[in-house]
């Protein structure tokens, strides 16, 4: 019987010790993130630009991102925004996206339907670097922010 029991104490360690490696090792990938790219998550940014159709929109006051547990929110410039945020190694992709109502004026429906076209055109390659962010799509456009 001692050595049922010593051998029941052991498994039980081993298998403590191995989900103990396992959850240390999957600790780095929080929010839906997996692998090296820039760390985007659990910061403010602003929104200084949308580049879309080679035209560059000056983002307005209050354009606004951010990403925490696999979520994405913010707003556009005029409406506010939610969604599904993965991220995967350099790879930012947003789905879901939810959005207010609200009409404004002219050049901030222009600039709000340019970056939310950007934002959920696939998913953008990220780069950062002295509290900037670049997001840009497999097209092209691309989307400026800044830490806030």
């Amino acid at each position: 019987m001692k050595q049922r029991t010593r051998r029941t104490t052991l498994t039980t360690a081993v298998a403590a010790a191995l989900l103990l490696l396992l959850a240390v090792a999957c600790g780095g990938a929080r929010g839906g993130t997996v692998g090296t790219g820039p760390d985007v998550t659990g910061i403010d940014w602003t929104v200084d630009s949308v580049t879309a159709d080679g035209t560059t929109h000056r983002a307005p006051a209050h354009a606004h991102m951010r990403i925490e547990d696999g979520r994405a929110a913010g707003g556009l410039g005029c409406n506010q925004f939610s969604g599904t945020a993965e991220i995967t190694g350099d790879q930012l992709r947003l789905s879901r996206l939810r959005t207010t109502r609200m009409a404004c004026d002219s050049a901030r429906m222009t600039f709000e339907r340019a970056l939310s076209r950007t934002l959920t055109s696939g998913p953008l390659t990220m780069a950062g670097e002295g509290g900037t962010l670049t997001l840009t799509a497999s097209g092209g456009d691309r989307v400026q922010l800044s830490r806030t």
